[in-house]
């Protein structure tokens, strides 16, 4: 029966329910989302999100970061962090994009930086630079 839940939900990663209190290093492949309070380092592959009744008091890593409650520590992503207006950060941020919304907190210093060019390979840029100086038929 708790399987036919999960699948309902959608829901396919960590959750840290409401009430519960955990405290540690913290790493995931999947999402995590934590509802009650946490202690400790947060690594984590894909979506982090801290739910209205959410606590952690953690430096973060994680893909794209949504805060709607309370964050005490460092955030780090190549992704998004997105504070709601029920959220508050209180720590630096270094991430990608950030976005606040209106009435949401964001105590520290930002650093954004743009995500590095893809480059070409090699040999299409060789491909496109030969046929540039061949002479036109005229």
């Amino acid at each position: 029966m708790l399987k036919d839940h999960k699948k309902a939900s959608g829901w396919q990663g960590t959750l840290i329910g409401q009430g519960s209190v955990a405290e540690g290093k913290l790493e995931c492949e999947a999402g995590l989302r934590i509802e009650g309070s946490f202690r400790g380092e947060i690594h984590c592959q894909g979506q982090v999100i801290i739910g209205e009744t959410g606590e952690a008091h953690s430096n973060i890593h994680g893909a794209d970061i949504i805060v709607a409650g309370k964050v005490v520590g460092d955030i780090a992503s190549q992704g998004r962090l997105t504070i709601t207006s029920s959220g508050l950060v209180e720590g630096n941020v270094h991430v990608a994009k950030l976005v606040i919304v209106e009435g949401g907190l964001l105590n520290g210093a930002s650093k954004m930086e743009k995500p590095a060019p893809v480059s070409l390979p090699a040999a299409d840029s060789n491909k496109k630079a030969k046929k540039a100086r061949q002479p036109e038929a005229g």
